[in-house]
């Protein structure tokens, strides 16, 4: 088994909020799919090394670099990594270790209402 980048306590929050696998069929069942806190490691191997997924190392037991990518994507398909993350934030802020200091407001995503009505005039003159 590699390394686990997940600990215990947030498997257990994790590991509810992945689908069930797909039922397999009996005639041509295939190779059975690889644990999901496998596939977890590898993903986040990947995306904190920085490396290629086709370098993911066979030595950690996660499976391929590809398997891991398609089961990332089913997963975001799924509806995962959004949940995942209100999860942590409510986990986050009932722990006291969010600190809203460093909270930056972005103006670009703000509506502008009538279209910015009182907004100085433009620098280059109209033809």
């Amino acid at each position: 088994m590699p390394r686990q980048l997940v600990d215990d306590a947030l498997w257990s929050a994790i590991e509810p909020l992945i689908p069930p696998p797909k039922r397999r069929r009996k005639r041509y069942p295939g190779r059975k799919p690889l644990e999901n806190r496998q596939m977890l490691t590898g993903i986040l191997f990947v995306l904190l090394s920085g490396i290629p997924w086709e370098m993911l190392p066979q030595e950690m037991g996660c499976g391929s670099g590809m398997t891991c990518w398609r089961r990332l994507r089913a997963w975001q398909k799924a509806g995962v990594w959004d949940r995942l993350r209100e999860v942590l934030l409510v986990k986050l802020r009932e722990a006291g270790k969010i600190d809203f200091a460093r909270v930056i407001a972005d103006p670009s995503a703000t509506r502008a209402v009538n279209r910015g009505a009182g907004r100085d005039r433009p620098i280059a003159g109209s033809q």
